[in-house]
């Protein structure tokens, strides 16, 4: 009669020649983990249902390295995006330069200058890392790199607006990605929110109103990832700037989606630049790193001095700060910009530059390659909160196959997964978000799957 006795003890097991590669590869721990959890999950069955035969020994290892396998695998991989979407949050918005990844890769690999000053052999400051770049690109007097824009955003206010009043019109209170809204960011940071005008309408008179008791700011939040349209009304910034100054009150603008150029050129409508937004006469600018600067994941705060001094200051900077490698990242991806070659090296500005012809002339390789599939028209979308419903013509590859739905999950299973999108049960694939030195992999994944 078979019994729990006759299952093989631990000490049995690690004798064999196939642990000890398991412990070669994961470790004596883990392995050991990994054993116990097969035993005892054949001891579970086995008292559920004492007719059960009891496995072999081989059968409890290949369990036990199938279970080390998945506690080791990483789950953040690197995707192929042939979505078209170009900063895709969900696929980790903007992909970054080769000057940058090497920047990132240089300081990791050992020690930095991070808060060291080789000129002195003292201390230094990270702040100090990227500062002189953002100034001289921009023409701020000051600048601070923190870890994304809304701690940016809740880091100004908790500095500059504690138990103070923040003017802001409703038109502003927007709800970011991940259900952040600006009004939480607001009260967390103990900011009293006054809110002016109505969702539609905002007059320069609502706020010289409110701006008659004193205030800390009055904050402008860019809706970068919508838009209000039909009957609507909007004062211009540079007016909403002169009515704050007069009333000795200084402004901060949230442009959120921080372009550097001006987005019309590559056939969208245009964004608000950061520069555009200091020659209106914004005190601070708070804008993102890896939207559409093309950077790595940061929060970016410039403009006064004075002010930023109070900023930098505050206890909630140190929790907010960002590490080496975004610093260095950062600086690299600032240095494209400022040597006037960003269109030419930043993946994103490269993907929304690419001509009509470029995309077509990919997608028909594509399709010549695999021996089948149409190139149709189609539109590329910026995403990532930024220019929201704006899109350029682009050609995609379209698919013919049995069930869309199964085709994609079987591209997500790729290795390297693939992201791609469906329309009327067919496959589309967009060029213009697949990185040049992608192309061999998607390829390749394809014909295996088109193949099966």
């Amino acid at each position: 009669m078979t019994t729990l006795r006759n299952l093989p003890s631990i000490e049995s097991l690690l004798q064999t020649e196939i642990t000890a590669h398991l412990i070669t590869r994961f470790g004596r721990p883990l392995t050991l983990d990994a054993l116990r959890q097969a035993l005892d999950d054949i001891r579970t069955r086995f008292k559920l249902d004492p007719e059960t035969a009891l496995p072999s020994n081989e059968w409890i290892l290949t369990q036990a390295e199938s279970t080390l396998a998945g506690w080791t695998a990483q789950t953040l991989l690197p995707v192929i995006n042939a979505t078209g979407v170009i900063l895709h949050t969900n696929l980790g918005r903007a992909p970054m330069s080769e000057a940058t990844i090497r920047a990132m890769d240089a300081v990791s690999r050992g020690y930095s200058n991070l808060e060291f000053d080789l000129e002195t052999g003292k201390r230094g400051s990270r702040l100090t890392h990227a500062e002189s770049l953002l100034r001289k690109l921009t023409g701020a007097e000051s600048a601070l790199v923190v870890n994304n824009c809304a701690s940016a955003v809740l880091l100004t206010l908790s500095a500059l607006a504690n138990k103070k009043r923040v003017v802001i019109a409703r038109s502003q209170l927007v709800e970011i990605g991940g259900g952040f809204r600006v009004p939480d960011v607001m009260k967390q940071s103990g900011a009293k929110l006054v809110e002016v005008g109505t969702t539609n309408k905002v007059r320069l008179s609502d706020y010289q109103t409110e701006l008659e008791e004193p205030a800390a700011l009055v904050l402008r939040a860019h809706r970068s990832n919508f838009r209000i349209v039909g009957f609507t009304d909007e004062p211009e910034f540079e007016k909403i700037v002169e009515v704050a100054h007069n009333a000795g009150v200084p402004v901060a603008d949230d442009l959120g989606s921080g372009a550097l150029y001006d987005t019309a050129k590559y056939g969208f409508s245009h964004e608000p630049t950061v520069q555009e937004s200091l020659q209106a006469g914004a005190d601070l600018v708070m804008f993102s790193g890896d939207k559409l600067l093309g950077g790595p994941q940061a929060g970016i705060v410039l403009g006064k001095k004075d002010l930023l001094e109070r900023i930098k200051k505050h206890p909630l900077a140190r929790a907010v700060r960002t590490d080496k490698s975004c610093l260095a990242g950062l600086s690299a991806t600032l240095t494209h910009y400022l040597k006037d070659e960003a269109e030419r090296e930043i993946p994103i500005l490269k993907m929304m530059s690419l001509t009509l012809k470029q995309v077509r002339g990919r997608a028909e390789a594509w399709r010549d390659e695999l021996g089948q599939g149409n190139v149709v028209e189609g539109r590329s979308t910026v995403g990532g909160g930024s220019l929201p419903d704006e899109s350029i013509p682009t050609n995609l590859l379209e698919l013919q196959v049995n069930s869309a739905d199964k085709f994609l999950l079987a591209l997500r299973k790729n290795n390297p997964p693939i992201v791609a999108r469906t329309e009327n049960d067919k496959v589309l694939l967009d060029p213009r978000t697949v990185l040049p030195e992608q192309e061999g992999a998607l390829l390749v994944g394809l014909k295996n799957l088109l193949r099966a």
